[in-house]
């Protein structure tokens, strides 16, 4: 939830501060899809206290950021209210190298210092977070910039969507993958009292890599390949919902709850 290794993505809009980094994510072997040497993925988003009412963009301020050198495996993306988000693709050396320190806001600045360039994206978020987000916390992290989390990947017991691309069979634009929901309807008759869960589904992660996906809204069509994950996974502001990154297409989405 703090900087990490590599550089920051600026948003580019209105407001030229530093993303804030999310999450950086060493990847398991059966999801390096971008070769051998790409081992990481790290996420980046419009800081939480920049993320409200929408985006407007200023040319001038864009010109400035596009400017700016990048990440040769940089890739951004916007979302349905023009805020920025992007992900970096890593080799295990740019993992290993020395933590990396973010840029300053540009002089163009039009808005507050967002919070978490003075005490880290931990802190800055657990200050704002409702009380269910700061519950995800062991304890209150420390206002540092460096200050980070560490994230533990476990398998899950039982997923029949595991290497399957998720879809929606009744709004898919690509060929079906088998790809089943996590929920059904007793007797297919859909109605609130007849939802279901799948067994299978009720152990089952919020924060996951693959496999089942859990959207507060609507299934994006997405590769298997993809990373889905709540508000307090990194410090964000969906509106109370969670997101998925395809980070071998490089498609984001999220929606609130």
């Amino acid at each position: 939830m703090a900087c990490r290794r590599a550089s920051h993505p600026s948003n580019g809009r209105s407001i030229p501060s530093p993303a804030i980094r999310g999450f950086t994510l060493l990847l398991p072997d059966d999801y390096r899809v971008h070769g051998e040497d790409i081992v990481v993925v790290s996420f980046f988003a419009t800081a939480p206290d920049h993320n409200d009412g929408g985006a407007p963009d200023d040319p001038e301020i864009r010109e400035a950021v596009m400017a700016l050198p990048s990440h040769p495996r940089l890739s951004r993306m916007t979302d349905i209210l023009d805020y920025e988000y992007a992900a970096l693709l890593l080799t295990k050396a740019e993992y290993d190298g020395a933590f990396a320190t973010p840029p300053a806001p540009l002089a163009l600045a039009t808005a507050d210092r967002p919070r978490w360039l003075d005490v880290g994206g931990a802190c800055a978020f657990f200050e704002a977070a409702a009380p269910y987000a700061r519950k995800m916390f062991a304890a209150p992290p420390r206002a540092d910039l460096a200050e980070t989390r560490a994230i533990a990947l476990t398998p899950r017991a039982s997923d029949p969507n595991a290497g399957k691309g998720p879809q929606d069979e009744h709004v898919r634009q690509n060929p079906p993958t088998g790809y089943q929901p996590y929920y059904y309807y007793v007797g297919g008759v859909p109605s609130r009292d007849n939802f279901r869960l799948h067994d299978w589904s009720k152990d089952h992660a919020h924060n996951h890599l693959g496999g089942t996906m859990r959207p507060c809204q609507a299934v994006p069509e997405m590769s298997p390949f993809y990373i889905e994950f709540e508000e307090y996974f990194g410090g964000y502001n969906f509106g109370g919902g969670n997101a998925q990154l395809d980070f071998k297409d490089m498609k984001f989405d999220w929606a609130c709850g």
